[in-house]
């Protein structure tokens, strides 16, 4: 197969513009050292030292001079020396592009160095692959993409070739594969549309060297002071000077020599190397913590922050999904537990009657064998292989006690973007065969024609009922899968769509969330204790925001006032300033969202802190 090459005038949903050159992110613009060096002198009293260093250096007093001098120069050397450690730290975005690709080349498959791609390349990916460049999709099978550290979101992203709207927002452009994102399922074909610098990470590294250092509050004051000291300094020499030549008629040299001991006795010289002193110890101290600072005054100004923003996924949550709920005919069951560990169990809400639990366990059975996720260790040290989504289902599965084991797959029809769902021939031990499927509520229940007997023995199938709960749980901020079976004759050894088209039994729902972090509700409790507001902005969906914001007590109302990217795109740089304190929860934003919203926070004289574990948190 051939594909013909696609211009790097591509747009949007479709591509975006490419981009010459190596395909590297390039190195964040620094000044020179020197200019980085010298930067750390710009203080005023800093300043009255070194006047007086060259005064007192006029006059021989050597002793003198050099003790200035060491206080100034000490003082740089510490800053500089720690915000050099703490650049290296950040400078770890470029590791994040693909070191090798496989792209198709005089019609042959080959093995290139990730950064000799350039626009119009054909690229092939497969599970585990990370993604070189950022591709417009040419073919997709079952495509998957783990795109939280870009977007917010805990589970990836179902990819397609279908074209998306020009101004999609990045966790919407589902045909566009981003250079630095990890494939977890499928296989693909894609065009390079963007390389380097022009790449959606690209842009959020720039975004990051193009930021303006703003003044902090200890610097202010710092300033402020030593505004005042010089000030008063000069006002005081002058009077004394005047007194001495025109009332005493002292020779110049010693009212100079006065004058001089005057300015070093008065100016606090070991004030700025106590200040940067402090500051390194704490810049050391938070390091311990795996915190890196990139200026030394960041610690200080972490003590007067006013208002915190934190993205969700993986900061204000654990970015571990866990089965939360279990609702199956003649009962509804809480699923407790946190997490990838199988400490947890199934429990009934409210009263369920003994065939609900056998319906419970029906469910756990479907779930666990239509799925492909492995689970090693028990307790607290399960470690996942395959999607989030199939380990909590898996992790649900050893918490209601059931064991796979003695089971076998005959056949499978694996998840796809199109018909939403998976499905398994199983096999049980004593030989009995049955359909299992797993996938969107929507899709399974029009397929349904019986459920699970309930409490009453009745399997007669509602879906409109079954609809009301799957909506019911998706506005608590769960992601819902449905599942459901069908039994077949012993001799059954192939599996296709058309098997699914009649006769299944509708088994139950899953609700699943990402939870909140135990010390995260904790460390939110804290911070309203001391009178800081917490915001959640966040690339995730708002309704799912909404509900984990809840959880969290990010807001004193029942009902968090949520807005999302596309309404903070619609706002003027005014209406956003007056809406900004208001709004507790920012949803489906992107990285230039991010920094609007803090620059409306800093507009309205707050003093801003933003935290976060993905690249698109940077630039704020």
């Amino acid at each position: 197969m051939g594909f013909a090459r696609i211009g790097p005038d591509q747009r949007a949903g479709n591509g975006h513009p490419g981009s010459g050159g190596p395909n590297r992110l390039p190195a964040a613009k620094r000044k020179p050292a020197i200019l980085r060096f010298l930067a750390h002198f710009k203080n005023v009293l800093i300043y009255i030292l070194l006047v007086s260093a060259v005064i007192t250096a006029f006059y021989r007093e050597w002793v003198d001079f050099w003790v200035i001098i060491a206080v100034a120069v000490g003082n740089a050397v510490i800053g500089f020396v720690q915000e050099g450690q703490a650049e290296k730290a950040l400078a770890g975005i470029r590791s994040m592009l693909s070191v090798h690709a496989s792209v198709l080349r005089d019609g042959e498959w080959q093995q290139v160095e990730g950064e000799d791609l350039v626009p119009g390349d054909v690229v092939r990916l497969g599970p585990g692959d990370k993604v070189p460049a950022d591709l417009r999709l040419l073919d997709a099978n079952r495509l998957a993409i783990d795109e939280s550290a870009l977007t917010g979101e805990s589970e990836p992203s179902d990819k397609h070739v279908e074209a998306v709207a020009e101004d999609a927002g990045i966790g919407d452009r589902t045909s566009i594969a981003h250079s630095g994102t990890v494939v977890t399922r499928g296989t693909a074909l894609g065009v390079v549309v963007a390389t380097g610098s022009n790449t959606e990470i690209g842009r959020i590294q720039s975004l990051v060297d193009d930021i303006d250092q703003l003044a902090t509050p200890l610097t202010e004051q710092m300033d402020r002071l030593g505004k005042q000291f010089a000030l008063g300094i000069l006002v005081v020499s002058a009077v004394m000077m005047l007194v001495a030549w025109f009332i005493y008629s002292m020779p110049t040299q010693t009212v100079l020599s006065s004058f001089i001991s005057f300015a070093v006795a008065t100016v606090p010289e070991g004030l700025p190397a106590l200040v940067t002193i402090t500051l390194a110890l704490g810049v050391q101290q938070m390091a311990r913590h795996k915190a890196i600072t990139r200026t030394m005054t960041a610690v200080e100004t972490l003590g007067a922050v006013t208002t915190i923003c934190s993205d969700k996924t993986g900061t204000l949550t654990r970015n571990e999904m866990t089965a939360r709920v279990a609702s199956v005919p003649g009962g509804r069951f809480a699923i407790t537990g946190e997490g990838y560990t199988d400490q947890g169990t199934v429990v009934a809400s409210g009263e369920a009657a003994e065939e609900a639990s056998r319906n419970a366990r029906t469910l756990a059975r479907a779930v666990v064998l239509c799925n492909d996720a492995t689970l090693r260790g028990t307790g607290e040290r399960i470690q996942i292989v395959g999607e989030p989504t199939e380990a909590a289902l898996a992790i649900f599965g050893r918490k209601a006690g059931f064991d796979a084991a003695p089971y076998s797959r005959v056949g499978a029809l694996p998840f796809d973007s199109a018909n939403k769902y998976m499905a398994v021939l199983s096999e049980a031990p004593g030989g009995e065969r049955e359909i299992l499927v797993k996938g969107a509520p929507d899709r399974l229940l029009q397929r349904c024609s019986t459920q699970l007997p309930d409490a009453h023995g009745a399997t007669d199938f509602d879906p409109d009922e079954w609809e009301r709960a799957n909506t019911e749980l998706a506005s608590q901020g769960l992601r819902v899968l449905a599942a459901a079976r069908k039994t077949v004759a012993a001799g059954t050894a192939t599996l296709s769509h058309e098997d699914l088209d009649d006769g299944l039994e509708f088994v139950g729902l899953v609700g699943l969330v990402d939870p909140p972090r135990e010390e995260a509700i904790t460390a939110v409790a804290s911070c309203h204790g001391a009178g800081i507001s917490v915001k959640m902005i966040t690339g995730d969906h708002a309704e799912t925001a909404r509900a984990i914001s809840r959880e969290l007590g990010l807001s004193t109302n029942d009902d968090p006032v949520v807005v999302t990217g596309a309404e903070v795109e619609a706002m003027t740089k005014e209406e956003l300033v007056e809406r900004v304190t208001d709004v507790d929860v920012f949803a489906r934003t992107s990285p230039e969202h991010k920094i609007r919203i803090v620059d409306a926070l800093q507009a309205r004289r707050e003093v801003v802190a933003m935290t976060g574990d993905g690249v698109n948190d940077a630039p704020a």
